[in-house]
Order: structure tokens, then C-alpha cells, then sequence
């Protein structure tokens, strides 16, 4: 019985999470009038793929789409390399101030992004990256929380391992390339789905890092179909159309990689 009604509430709270999704999809595929007068519908009276065609053939949403694409594959290689070395440094290597630096790292895991809007946007045109694609890519490369990821798991892996490896003849980066790294593809393939989410979906950075429409991603392209720039009508499908295509390629990485998250290190050897 207890089982039964736990399936029961997790049914529930399936449904309260997949529901405004599925609104999403039904409205995109309405009328502008089937839209309107029947909002919370999920079959469309008029099935129309209209929005779509405005999307791909009336719009800037292809280079919105490239965009996209080449900032978050940009992002998701860097950060993944550059959070993945900052983190060895962190858990094995030895140098003054590792643990102030480290306390930092914590620091800016519990500062709002919001509030480093301001200094982020002074420090990328003092830079001259102002509306390029550098100005997009690079102040992405690397964050607090990936770090902290990467070093809670290459703490985990034995220092046994390492010390092999130099008894091989290994140094420190063939060790870290060639050996801890591959031993940490779980925490490499969280990183990697973090990062691109993350990237796919970020705002507030491309809005003090670009003005130029045609360095405009999804995420602020569809913003700005929201705020009406198509015009003075609503355009709810190809709104809810946009936001559509949005999610299937974190839908898509999400869906292929999250099975290798909850997997622990292959190959290591216990102390």
C-alpha cells in the first residue's frame, strides 16, 4: 500500500513538471487564434506548423540557433579542460596559498551572478572584447563550481595511482592526462552536461558581453520575441515554438549522458 500510493505522488509530481512542457509543445504547433482562446489546451483544434515557419524562413532564429551552437561547444570544451586542471592543482598539488585560493573559489560560489554583471561588463571592454565572439566565449571558460566538482573527486581517487605512475617514469601532466584524468570521466561528464546547460541557456552574460543582433544567441533572440520585437501581436506559437527547439539539444546530451554521472572511478586501486 505504502508503495503504491509513493508511485501514486511521484505520478503527481511528474505531472506538475511535464505539464507546462507539454503546454509548450501543443501551443506551438496552433493557430494564433487557437492560441489565444484556448491556452491550456493540448490538442490543438487546427494543427499548423506555421510557427515554425516564421522560425526557420521569416526570422533570425538559424543565426540565433549558429550562435548557440559555436559559444556553448566553445564553452563546454574550455571549461571542461580548464576546470578540470585548476581542480588537479587544487586536490595533488602543493604551492602557498592553495587553501586561500581554494576559500575563494568558495567565496564566488556564494556570490549572486547578478551582482558581477557590472564589473564583468567593465572587464570585458577595458579588454576590447565588447561584442565578439572572445567577449562571449572566454568569460566562460571556467567557474567555481566545476572546480569544486573536479577537486572533491580527484581527492577520491587513491594517491597510489599517481605514485605508479611516476614510478613509471610519469611527470605531473603525462600523470594527469594520461592517467587521473580517464579515471574521472564521471565527473568530466557531469561537468560537461553543466557546462552546456549552462551555456545553452545563459542571458545575463551575452547582454553586457554583445549588442550586435547578429551575435544574438537563442536565449536573448527569444527574449526578444517575448518582448513583442516581432510585432505588436503576442505570437504565442512562435514564442512557445522557439522555447521548443531550445530544449532538445540538453535534451538530447541529458538524455545520453546521465547514467555516466552516478558511475564511480574504474580502474583504481584501494590503499
Amino acid at each position: 500500500m505504502g508503495g503504491a500510493l509513493l508511485y501514486v505522488v511521484l505520478i503527481v509530481i511528474a505531472v506538475i513538471y511535464i505539464f507546462p512542457f507539454l503546454i509548450d509543445i501543443s501551443t506551438s504547433f496552433k493557430t494564433e487564434t487557437d492560441a489565444t482562446n484556448d491556452p491550456l489546451g493540448l490538442l490543438p483544434p487546427t494543427w499548423s506548423v506555421a510557427a515554425y515557419t516564421y522560425l526557420f524562413a521569416n526570422s533570425d532564429f538559424p543565426i540565433w540557433f549558429v550562435n548557440s551552437a559555436v559559444v556553448t561547444v566553445a564553452v563546454t570544451t574550455g571549461r571542461t579542460l580548464f576546470d578540470s586542471a585548476a581542480g588537479y592543482a587544487l586536490a595533488r598539488l602543493r604551492f602557498g596559498g592553495r587553501n586561500a585560493l581554494y576559500a575563494g573559489f568558495i567565496a564566488v560560489m556564494a556570490v549572486p551572478g547578478v551582482v558581477l554583471l557590472i564589473p564583468k561588463f567593465l572587464v570585458i571592454n577595458q579588454l576590447g572584447m565588447f561584442d565578439s565572439y572572445s567577449g562571449m566565449i572566454v568569460p566562460l571558460f571556467a567557474d567555481a563550481a566545476g572546480v569544486f566538482i573536479m577537486k572533491n573527486f580527484f581527492e577520491s581517487i587513491p594517491v597510489a595511482v599517481e605514485e605508479a605512475a611516476r614510478i613509471d617514469g610519469a611527470g605531473t601532466l603525462r600523470t594527469f592526462w594520461s592517467v587521473i584524468l580517464p579515471m574521472a570521466r564521471p565527473a568530466l561528464v557531469t561537468i560537461v552536461i553543466l557546462s552546456f546547460q549552462g551555456s545553452w541557456n545563459e542571458l545575463a552574460h551575452f547582454i553586457v558581453s554583445t549588442s550586435s543582433p547578429d551575435l544574438y544567441t537563442l536565449t536573448k533572440g527569444v527574449a526578444t520575441l517575448s518582448s513583442g520585437a516581432i510585432g505588436s501581436a503576442k505570437r504565442y506559437p512562435v514564442q512557445l515554438g522557439a522555447a521548443a527547439i531550445m530544449t532538445i539539444p540538453v535534451a538530447i546530451l541529458f538524455i545520453a549522458f546521465q547514467r555516466r554521472i552516478t558511475n564511480t572511478a574504474s580502474g583504481a586501486v584501494k590503499e
